[in-house]
């Protein structure tokens, strides 16, 4: 009995080292190994090969760190049979996975009827989500009665996007054809269409701003597009009880510029963007400081920042024109339709416009999104 549990034994012996070996290997995509001394960094995931570290493949939000932006071959092959120009359904949300494996499309533009089961934002104070203002968005929503784009718009099989920053980049870029042609136009803040269409284009699908940023000129706005409300503190909720129910302002108390009286839309063509998208774009694409779910110092994305994370879960192509601050030029216009100068943004404290650039530039060195004016990926001072 003795003579055969021996050599068992020395067999179980040999086994376990290979088991343990196997283990690690098919684990090698999962584990994190460090070396002696170091402290571990649990957000950037690592691939690791028998004995030694290969190197990570995620950075800390996520995202892989080699943006080839290719596709699966069933993908690629889809896309690359269909005809010059087409629309590409689905190709956006592709293109997001493809380099950010944890990116989940469905996500409602705007705020509806059932906007309490929004596990992501009810647990959350503006402008992260909108717990503590349940009962004003329900008498919002009670006069809007529309949630959702045109019909038109939503019968559409495959949805191109534009999101028109405001940036002085889009002068005498003579665009304004090219952007009209696209199915969704976004506009933001009180940017004006009117004697900039060369460049910007005539059309406007929805204009997405917060209560300082809207226009306050009623003759400024473009007919036949949707007003989207952006909250970013929970006074915004009542600003906008009162232009839906045309109420006279009741002071200006917590708004740090003077805002809009009146809007002239009629309730039906008022939105409240979901606010998912602020707290997606700040905490899991760009990475800003949590602060424990509030408001603080460098935590608040741009609006572009969060209108493009909108159409990445709403669209199927998404471009961009008019963005791409470059800190280096201190003297070039910020915006297409002002003359304050780029050093201006230097002084908010609430955006972190490097963190957010390496955001963008992600999504467009990947191919997920198509810069028009070419202002992302440009080395400083271009």
């Amino acid at each position: 009995m003795m003579s055969i549990m021996k050599p068992t034994r020395n067999l179980l012996f040999a086994l376990c080292p290979m088991l343990v070996l196997g283990f690690l290997y098919y684990s090698s995509g999962k584990l994190h190994l460090h070396v002696w001394g170091q402290k571990p960094q649990p957000e950037a995931e690592t691939v690791v090969s028998v004995g030694h570290v290969v190197g990570s493949v995620f950075d800390k939000q996520g995202f892989l760190m080699k943006l080839d932006g290719k596709l699966p071959p069933e993908l690629e092959y889809k896309y690359g049979n269909l005809s010059e120009g087409a629309c590409k359904p689905g190709y956006v949300a592709a293109k997001m996975t493809a380099i950010y494996p944890k990116f989940v499309k469905p996500a409602s533009m705007f705020l509806d009827q059932n906007f309490k089961r929004l596990k992501n934002v009810n647990n959350y104070l503006p402008p992260f989500g909108f717990k503590t203002q349940e009962n004003i968005i329900e008498v919002i929503l009670s006069a809007t009665k529309d949630y959702g784009l045109s019909p038109e718009l939503n019968s559409l099989p495959c949805r191109r996007c534009v999101i028109v920053g405001n940036g002085g980049i889009l002068s005498n870029k003579s665009l304004g054809s090219r952007i009209d042609e696209y199915d969704i136009i976004v506009r933001l803040n009180e940017a004006p269409v009117s004697g900039f269409d060369k460049d910007v284009g005539s059309k406007t699908t929805m204009r997405i701003t917060y209560p300082e940023g809207a226009i306050q000129n009623p003759s400024r706005y473009e007919k036949d597009s949707l007003f989207v409300f952006s909250a970013f503190k929970p006074q915004d909720f009542r600003w906008l009880r009162q232009m839906i129910f045309k109420d006279n302002q009741r002071g200006v108390d917590g708004f740090w510029k003077s805002v809009a009286q009146q809007v002239p839309r009629e309730p039906s063509e008022m939105r409240i963007l979901n606010p998912f998208f602020i707290q997606e774009a700040s905490f899991r694409f760009i990475g800003l400081p949590h602060n424990n779910g509030l408001m603080g110092k460098g935590n608040i994305p741009t609006l572009g920042a969060v209108a493009i994370t909108m159409a990445l879960h709403n669209c199927d192509e998404v471009a961009v024109a008019g963005f791409g601050y470059d800190m280096s030029t201190p003297h070039a216009p910020l915006h297409y339709y002002e003359k304050v100068k780029m050093s201006a943004i230097k002084e908010s404290w609430t955006h972190n416009i490097s963190k957010e650039k390496e955001f963008l530039r992600k999504l467009v060195k990947a191919g997920v999104i198509t810069d028009l004016t070419n202002g992302i990926l440009a080395p400083p001072g271009i």
